[in-house]
């Protein structure tokens, strides 16, 4: 299993960063529409992604939630 880390740097508040990396509203935005979506350890959500040929379902779990500073999924 490989790691993918991702950091970026923004100039704006932490909570604007947070809010759009846990509200599934804003999530959209940038990400994919979620059915579901919960900012807490343990949570499940999936979503399907791809193009018109193939389309592929994505399971994730919220690993460790540490807010307006880490969220850490599978």
């Amino acid at each position: 299993m490989e790691l993918l880390k991702i950091e970026r740097t923004f100039d704006v508040p932490a909570a604007t960063v947070w809010k759009a990396l846990t509200d599934k509203d804003e999530m959209k935005q940038w990400y994919f529409d979620l059915a579901e979506f919960k900012p807490e350890a343990g949570f499940e959500y999936e979503f399907t992604a791809g193009d018109e040929r193939k389309q592929y379902m994505h399971l994730c779990k919220v690993i460790e939630i540490v807010e307006n500073k880490r969220l850490k999924f599978s």
